[in-house]
């Protein structure tokens, strides 16, 4: 019994309820689909997803029978899925529970997305896995109009009339209202119904209701108009769709409806309880497993020529003393430290416990340790055997590139001459990472903090947490998302599709850090149009590219004029916007990188836009590669990595 038995049986299960429902409930329930709409979010965590979404139903069914109304949360972190139901005001509890039934039938058809949200003509339902409840405008707003007539002047009139009456019913009724207008003239009545999620209060219900309104009118002169709102729902309709009365008589074919209906929950709930027991047991297994494969990772790493004694490298550092701390990032403290045979040493101490983690602690070792480059940071050992896992690196006087390029007056130090030469030392270090065709390294978070600097101001990359192996049979990897916001690229970001374009896209952004001495990710979330790279695109169109150039890169002390500087830093910006461009395809492979940046009388193609995407929501536009969807930083993967580290942190 594997994930996808698991998923096709929850899905079928949930999906029998609903034809079911369909075959019983008739009209007074309204229980037919206006509109679903699933998020473009993969959840990575799909057995999780399965049992969190289950609880949440659940909890939600129990309120939806006792006020019509629901939120629940299940799970935590990101593992968390929020649902929210409601049912319109003029339906029964009896008439809300069916709706609701078919409505969590129908969510299901989603997966594996871990967002979705469905508008039934007498219910609204929603899962998510981030609290939206105070959202009332959203990208998927819609409006949709009916084709079966049109009508005249005075139809209009009444609608218009009818909605203006009963949004101001619910502004004073807790959200709900509803209307009824003739239509002068003839025996026609328009009817109309508005309702908001209770989550809002009313100033953010009345702002729903305006905007959903003056789209919903734009249906004019058809006979039928909805709303379909993050936070409301309209409808106006020449068809008397309004429950009249709303409680007491239930029909013979409703009781066999809610029958079949609380017979189908029971059927769903036990197969949660199964899937619930089945996931105890194989995360015992795992763990059981995986405690079997840290001894032998430990076993192995201890009897290699890598392994260093923890208490060498203690002493090493004077017990780790403040003193000789480089700085701290996401995954670990750095220590300055002294072998007793002289060598000074860089001992990076890890956050995590190397007996659950031994297996990627290894993995981490083995490709750095696979690999050696004048441009790579080289790794001279490691300890597992003592109370945490310790990294033991080369030592690199200077630091890492960003303590130079956006800091004002250290940046003085590296004119334009030393910058190229980094450049060119890093490019050199990732093709030679990128360049075996059997076994490609695919690092994830090329950046400032990660480019080491040697006394001569030599590059070398540093930090293999995230680095990933490809292999020659490989189109791409599809792993978890890790890495730097502002780094990421988007197609990457997106769907978690890996490719040495990814590096590529690090890269270019590295580039025109480099060049603008400013930082594209400053540890918060900002508008796209101010990041380094929208700013350089515009630049670079308009011809201005100057303006935005580092000051500290015309204090050059070489002989050449400030002429052959200029153009030969116009030429880097060019190159990190052809790194940056949205499509994968189009951005050069590393090694056409460092033959653009050796022959620099080379014409060079005209760069695209690069991809139009705000860190705040992270949504993309996709303007050539059909591949990859948007995603929302709310639903950001349940087991991604993303992170603001660097090897020696600020």
């Amino acid at each position: 019994m594997d994930n996808k038995i698991i998923q096709h049986i929850f899905v079928v299960l949930l999906m029998m309820e609903s034809l079911s429902l369909h075959k019983r409930v008739g009209g007074l329930s309204r229980a037919e689909i206006v509109n679903m709409t699933c998020t473009n979010v993969v959840e990575y965590n799909k057995t999780s997803l399965v049992s969190s979404f289950i609880a949440v139903m659940q909890k939600l069914s129990e309120q939806m029978r006792e006020s019509g109304f629901g939120i629940a949360v299940s799970g935590s972190g990101f593992d968390t899925t929020h649902g929210l139901a409601q049912c319109y005001g003029d339906l029964s509890l009896v008439d809300c529970t069916l709706c609701y039934a078919a409505g969590r039938s129908i969510l299901p058809q989603c997966f594996p997305f871990n967002g979705a949200r469905v508008f039934l003509d007498g219910c609204f339902m929603r899962s998510g896995n981030y609290s939206y409840y105070d959202e009332y405008l959203g990208p998927n707003d819609m409006v949709v109009c009916g084709n079966a007539s049109r009508k005249g002047l005075s139809f209009q009139t009444s609608v218009k009339e009818a909605v203006s009456h009963a949004v101001a019913t619910a502004l004073k009724n807790k959200g709900y209202g509803k209307a009824q207008v003739p239509v002068s003239g003839t025996n026609e009545t328009v009817n109309v119904l508005v309702d908001c999620w209770r989550t809002l209060n009313r100033s953010s219900c009345k702002a729903c209701f305006e905007n959903a309104s003056a789209e919903m009118l734009r249906c004019l002169p058809w006979s039928e108009g909805r709303a379909l709102y993050t936070g409301c729902f309209m409808r106006y309709s020449n068809i008397d769709f309004l429950n009249k009365e709303l409680a007491d008589g239930i029909s013979e074919g409703t009781v066999i409806t809610i029958v079949i209906s609380t017979v189908s929950s029971l059927v769903v709930l036990a197969v949660g309880v199964g899937i619930g027991v089945y996931i105890r047991k194989r995360r015992y297994i795992q763990k059981k497993r995986g405690s079997n494969d840290a001894e032998k990772w430990v076993k192995v790493l201890r009897d290699s020529n890598l392994n260093f004694k923890y208490s060498t490298l203690e002493k090493a550092t004077g017990s780790f003393d403040e003193a000789n701390k480089l700085g701290q990032g996401g995954f670990g403290t750095v220590y300055k430290g002294a072998l007793s045979d002289g060598r000074e040493i860089a001992v990076k101490r890890l956050f995590i416990n190397n007996r659950h983690r031994a297996a990627d602690f290894y993995n981490e070792v083995n490709i750095i340790s696979s690999v050696e480059h004048k441009n790579l940071v080289r790794l001279l050992g490691c300890s597992c055997c003592g109370p945490e896992s310790l990294l033991v690196y080369e030592f690199l006087p200077n630091k890492s590139l960003d303590h130079f390029i956006f800091d004002h007056c250290r940046g003085k130090e590296l004119n334009w001459e030393k910058r190229f030469k980094i450049i060119m030392g890093t490019v050199e270090g990732l093709v030679h990472l990128h360049g075996n065709p059997t076994n490609k390294i695919i690092h994830r978070d090329i950046k400032a903090s990660n480019i080491l600097l040697d006394l001569k101001f030599r590059a070398k990359i540093a930090d293999f947490g995230l680095a990933r192996t490809f292999e020659e049979d490989q189109s791409h990897i599809s792993t978890a998302i890790a890495g730097t916001l502002g780094y990421m690229a988007p197609e990457y970001l997106a769907n978690g599709r890996l490719t040495e374009k990814a590096d590529i896209y690090s890269f270019g952004v590295l580039l025109l850090e480099i060049v603008t001495g400013t930082q594209n990710n400053k540890g918060q979330y900002t508008d796209y149009s101010y990041s380094v790279v929208a700013i350089a695109w515009k630049h670079f169109q308009l011809g201005t590219m100057e303006e935005i150039y580092d000051p500290n890169l015309m204090l050059s002390d070489d002989n050449r004029s400030n002429k052959s500087v200029k153009n030969e830093v116009s030429r880097v910006v060019h190159i990190g916007l052809l790194c940056t461009q949205e499509s994968r395809s189009l951005r050069p492979s590393m090694w056409k990188v460092l033959e653009m940046l050796k022959r620099k009388d080379e014409d060079l193609p005209a760069p695209t836009p690069p991809p139009f995407m705000d860190e705040n929501t992270m949504e993309f536009n996709d303007r050539s590669e059909n591949e990859w969807h948007p995603i929302n930083a709310a639903g950001t993967d349940s087991i991604a990595t993303i992170t603001h580290s660097s090897f020696y942190p600020r």
